[in-house]
């Protein structure tokens, strides 16, 4: 399996309002890929207080390499790629991705 996380900072004048419509039109993706396991999105909760200003993020599970690249090959996901990186600090700048090979899930 494949775990792709995405850490938003989010501009401070965007409302959780609209950070959980953008996080909505993104989990509409799920069930237009047969890879896509699951997006779950949120705020951060850590008791750690480590998050530097990414204080919000998601994570889409894939079945496999190709299911990761088809997820970010696809036409929506390009649409809400675009939204997020709109309402982000700095643009891209403001957006971190980590892709994970998860052995044995």
């Amino acid at each position: 399996m494949i775990r792709h996380v995405v850490l938003i900072r989010f501009q401070p004048e965007v409302s959780e309002a609209k950070i959980a419509a953008l996080f909505a039109e993104l989990k509409e993706i799920e069930d237009k890929l047969p890879a896509c396991l699951g997006i779950t999105a949120g705020k951060s909760e850590s008791p750690e207080k480590m998050e530097r200003g990414y204080m919000h993020g998601f994570i889409a599970d894939f079945t496999d390499w190709d299911g990761l690249q088809a997820y970010q090959d696809h036409s929506d996901h390009q649409i809400a790629g675009a939204k997020l990186t709109e309402h982000a600090q700095g643009g891209k700048d403001g957006i971190l991705c980590f892709d994970l090979e998860v052995a044995g899930a």
